[in-house]
């Protein structure tokens, strides 16, 4: 019943619009199946479906390791600090509360498509936190070969450590200019715009197989303009 309610609010959004598919069943494999097999663009999963409390993050952690197209987002009942972190750990791209209003999911779900990640101010303290005592970061390819040379996996980590462009270049001995350059190319290279972006993705896509090294793998880009969601799914009109 909820997600048929959430299905129908989409519908009815005027900007942007929002084609809503339904899954045929509210089990995580279920769901993870029909995930995998449709290739929806953005995925709406809830943390407690038929299995369990806390089954939609075990449809995160099926799709996570596969690099589909699909963005998730984790619709939780409650924001807490280790539901957020998990959600993000597991692959999400976004966490909503139940809480707020049908317009600010609309909003959210057309953020996440764009390709940036959707959180609160809270919730991005959360992460920062924890990224704060994570290992260093290196960040690979599909293949386990490294996006990022040497210099840009220093600035990364970093940045992840919460040092300014200032202080970045009097730790590694180089010019502002040159500390900005490096972030450039970072983010061009992973296809994001700011720091804060940085972060999160490097959190949201942390793999941890080396107890030295925490490994992030990056997605194949997308040139897919639409948007299905599964619990609930929709293309996103112009």
């Amino acid at each position: 019943m909820a997600s048929q309610l959430i299905a129908a609010q989409l519908r009815s959004s005027r900007s942007p619009r929002f084609e809503t598919i339904l899954p045929s069943g509210f089990a995580s494999k279920t769901i993870a199946d029909e995930i995998i097999s449709t290739r929806p663009d953005v995925a709406l999963i809830s943390g407690v479906l038929q299995d369990s409390s806390f089954a939609g993050y075990s449809v995160l952690r099926t799709i996570q390791p596969l690099n589909l197209a699909t963005r998730p987002i984790l619709l939780l009942e409650d924001c807490e600090h280790d539901l957020v972190v998990d959600a993000f750990r597991s692959g999400a791209r976004g966490v909503f509360s139940r809480a707020e209003s049908s317009e600010r999911l609309s909003k959210c779900i057309y953020t996440v498509h764009k390709g940036q990640i959707w959180a609160s101010a809270r919730e991005m303290e959360y992460i920062l936190k924890e990224l704060v005592a994570t290992r260093p970061l290196r960040i690979i390819d599909a293949h386990g070969y490294s996006l990022l040379s040497k210099r840009e996996e220093e600035v990364v980590a970093l940045v992840a450590d919460g040092l300014t462009n200032r202080q970045i270049s009097e730790q590694l001995k180089l010019s502002e200019h040159t500390v900005k350059n490096y972030l450039f190319k970072v983010f061009e290279k992973l296809g994001i715009s700011t720091r804060v972006e940085l972060v999160l993705y490097a959190l949201s896509q942390n793999h941890r197989s080396d107890p030295a090294i925490a490994p992030v793998r990056i997605p194949q880009p997308t040139r897919r303009q639409s948007a299905t969601l599964p619990l609930v799914a929709g293309r996103i009109g112009t």
